[in-house]
């Protein structure tokens, strides 16, 4: 499968969607991946409650990526300290196929804001690869706790002017 061949669209989030998008950051490798979780990712009742909340928040753009009618990933903007950023989250089924970039360029058309940030453990390279594939050029560095591996690590910050 990759985005040649298949409909890839994004849609508001519901609350529907959050069953699927929980079982998603359950795989290890993925939250390893992503680093920067939540301090406990396995606890279904904070997931669905703060995710709920964010859905009714005015400043968070959630969309849930779409394949062939298909939950494939969530993508959302947020305010984080002044600054707009971005995350996304693809099931790992999808990892490798286009799909993340596909979705993220779908995204930046329905959200605007700029500049838009993104951040990324120093060591994820495919979503690395994701952010400059949409023409995000990275500005720097940073280091965080990052819950999932239980260690400060580096992260990359990247961001999008225009």
């Amino acid at each position: 499968m990759d985005d040649h061949t298949h409909k890839i669209e994004l849609r508001p989030t519901t609350v529907a969607d959050l069953d699927i998008l929980f079982q998603f950051q359950l795989d290890q490798e993925a939250r390893h991946l992503a680093a920067f979780t939540s301090q406990d990712s396995t606890n279904k009742e904070a997931y669905l409650a703060k995710y709920t909340r964010l859905l009714n928040d005015p400043t968070v753009n959630n969309q849930t990526i779409m394949i062939d009618s298909v939950i494939a990933g969530s993508i959302a903007k947020f305010i984080m300290e002044d600054d707009t950023e971005l995350t996304y989250w693809i099931d790992k089924e999808f990892w490798g196929k286009g799909i993340a970039t596909t979705a993220l360029k779908n995204f930046l058309t329905i959200e605007t804001a700029r500049p838009i940030f993104g951040r990324v453990a120093f060591d994820n390279l495919g979503s690395q690869k994701v952010l400059e594939n949409c023409g995000f050029t990275r500005i720097g560095t940073d280091k965080g706790f990052a819950n999932a591996r239980q260690a400060e690590i580096e992260e990359f910050i990247f961001r999008l002017e225009h």
